[in-house]
């Protein structure tokens, strides 16, 4: 498995941006897809954003296409989400997650990163 570390989270105000970021180690990064995910408060986690290992492919869900950005560099081994134009309803723990590359950009994740809090404040 990869070992993710998430960064960049913190309190902005709506309408405000913030770049999240996570780290991976432990395998070689151009072999995963990666995705971001997130869970609200008594809520199920859900699906944010994901990208194919190359960076050729990006997905996004309903909710965020148009204002988030997910983008990866692998020389560095690490994963992005730009988040602009953020809503209350973005509030959440926002989870980094990987594996093995595919085509399927949805499913199938199997290593989760420990999550960054971010919060929108209306």
């Amino acid at each position: 498995q990869v070992q993710l570390v998430e960064s960049g989270g913190g309190l902005v105000q709506a309408g405000g941006s913030l770049r999240l970021s996570c780290a991976a180690a432990g395998r070689t990064f151009s072999d995963y897809d990666m995705g971001w995910f997130r869970q609200a408060p008594g809520k199920e986690r859900e699906f944010v954003a994901a990208i194919s290992w190359g960076g050729a492919r990006t997905y996004y869900a309903d909710s965020v296409k148009g204002r988030f950005t997910i983008s990866r560099d692998n020389a560095k081994n690490t994963v992005y989400l730009q988040m602009n134009s953020l809503k209350p309803e973005d509030t959440a723990v926002y989870y980094c997650a990987a594996k093995r590359k595919a085509y399927d950009l949805v499913r199938s994740y199997d290593s989760w990163g420990q999550g960054t809090q971010v919060t929108v404040s209306s």
